[in-house]
């Protein structure tokens, strides 16, 4: 397994995180032998980042990572998990964050996680869910900084989600250790300009972002929320099909995208979709680890065998932009 120097943090992560979502279900509503068996074999091929938060499955994801890492005796992984504060806690954000935190490492039977992200949208001014600049850089950060300074967290952490401007702005603040960035087939913005009237949110070369600011990336949304399997098909633990975040306005309209990238299969850069799409997240420097969500022992199979073949070929990788200029001028 390939290890990425993860920014400015000097850790060393594997390529392939283990992501304890609910959209792929598996450490939410997975049985708890395949969990075990499934991460031990997670460790024994090389991975080390395990990435959960408290909102998959009101908790049930960290009580479940922490009982095998507990099981396993599992000390030398690398641990990130999650806080998203309620519009109602915004009157008291530190408390809401340090109270929230206390849950996560009692769920999980640890005394610190190696990264803490902040998991609400940032935009300019606020409003709804979503935090403003000023009330990330003004109050989250002191309250993350505290809690490093006590030892219960190694390094501060965002997920990338909002309006672009913002999300850029806080990482060029240099606050965040780590960022959550959307970077798929169908949205690969993070990475590069998009053709004229593309549909998809324009993430402005984020990556230029944290790069300069020494920030650490977290791919996510490798597959589109499962989209990029090119199929509306979920597994019964799986969570219903989510809405997408940075692409299409539907899932249906994702999974209809996918389907017109198959070229990639058909023409041999790959033998499945779901493949291209692993390896295509992989191929840009700036990608610490990438988390890709799975319901059964077998998907963590078939993303371990994807991320072992490497990133995609350069021929690959203009096929794909050659497919996608197709999209443009589309209503997102």
């Amino acid at each position: 397994m390939q290890l990425r120097v993860f920014g400015r943090t000097g850790m060393q992560l594997s390529v392939l995180g283990f992501g304890c979502g609910a959209v792929g279900g598996f450490m939410v509503r997975g049985d708890p032998a395949d969990q075990e068996r499934t991460i031990a074999r997670a460790i024994a091929a090389g991975v080390n980042y395990f990435d959960t938060a408290v909102q998959y499955g009101n908790g049930e994801s960290e009580k479940n990572l922490g009982r095998v890492l507990q099981k396993l005796k599992l000390t030398n992984v690398v641990v990130g998990t999650k806080v998203r504060l309620p519009p109602s806690e915004f009157g008291r954000i530190a408390d809401a964050v340090t109270m929230s935190l206390e849950g996560s490492l009692a769920r999980l039977d640890l005394d610190r996680v190696d990264i803490f992200h902040l998991h609400n949208p940032i935009t300019e001014t606020g409003g709804g869910s979503a935090l403003s600049v000023r009330q990330v850089l003004g109050d989250v950060v002191p309250a993350f900084e505290r809690l490093r300074q006590q030892g219960k967290i190694g390094f501060l952490g965002i997920t990338a989600v909002g309006d672009t401007a913002a999300l850029n702005q806080v990482i060029d603040a240099h606050a965040f250790d780590s960022a959550q960035v959307v970077y798929n087939m169908l949205n690969p913005s993070a990475a590069e300009e998009l053709p004229t009237n593309y549909p998809a949110q324009d993430y402005g070369q984020m990556f230029d972002h944290t790069r300069a600011a020494g920030v650490g990336v977290v791919g996510i949304r490798v597959l589109a929320g499962g989209a990029l399997s090119g199929s509306t098909e979920r597994h019964p633990i799986a969570g219903p099909a989510p809405e997408p975040i940075g692409s299409a306005m539907s899932y249906d309209a994702d999974v209809d995208r996918a389907h017109r990238l198959i070229p990639l299969v058909k023409e041999g850069f790959a033998t499945s979709l779901t493949e291209a799409a692993t390896r295509f997240a992989l191929s840009h420097p700036a990608m610490g680890t990438i988390l890709v969500g799975m319901a059964t022992p077998q998907q963590f199979e078939d993303t371990l065998a994807a991320v072992q073949k490497g990133p995609l070929t350069q021929a690959a990788l203009d096929r794909l932009s050659a497919l996608r200029q197709a999209f443009s001028g589309e209503p997102r």
